[in-house]
């Protein structure tokens, strides 16, 4: 019985057709909007009075840090395709306003643009990496949760129809 792996099975490459250059820039995207998302919720936590305060924070606090989790996933990921991670961080742009219904409005915002981003990666992975294709659907997935937590949060208590902008 041979228990010898097929050497071409084990140093096969990833398919021609992915687009690596392509990829990496979007996945340092993606890092990007994460690091973004770290400061922006670590941010808001920071801003947050009223007698709501403590659970809010914890929440805010919560989003930061998966976000950091997140960014140091995708830039294992983007060393791992052999590019180097960007130092920059996404769009931090603020209203000003520090009353929470602002906070989750720029929050909707934020995840909304995240969620455009893996859905691209998805679209540049999808049938040509099986790694990225599933990290692309379970961050959608994250994603996905996230902005329903946030809009669930913006509604009027009582309601069930979602958060209209």
């Amino acid at each position: 019985m041979d228990l010898n792996p097929d050497l071409a099975f084990v140093n096969a490459k990833l398919p021609s057709s992915l687009d690596r250059p392509a990829v990496i820039a979007m996945l340092n995207r993606i890092l990007e909007l994460e690091l973004a998302g770290v400061v922006r919720y670590t941010h808001y936590a920071l801003m947050v009075n009223g007698f709501g305060r403590i659970p809010i924070v914890a929440w805010l606090e919560e989003q930061a840090s998966l976000g950091l989790s997140h960014a140091r996933e995708v830039g294992e990921l983007v060393t791992s395709m052999g590019g180097h991670p960007s130092l920059g961080i996404g769009p931090l742009l603020e209203s000003q306003k520090h009353d929470v219904g602002e906070i989750l409005r720029e929050s909707l915002a934020h995840e909304t643009g995240s969620l455009v981003a893996y859905y691209q990666l998805l679209a540049l992975v999808e049938d040509r990496d099986v790694r990225l294709e599933d990290f692309a659907r379970a961050s959608i997935c994250e994603e996905l949760t996230h902005r329903d937590q946030v809009d669930k949060m913006l509604r009027r208590p009582g309601s069930s129809e979602p958060f209209v902008g």
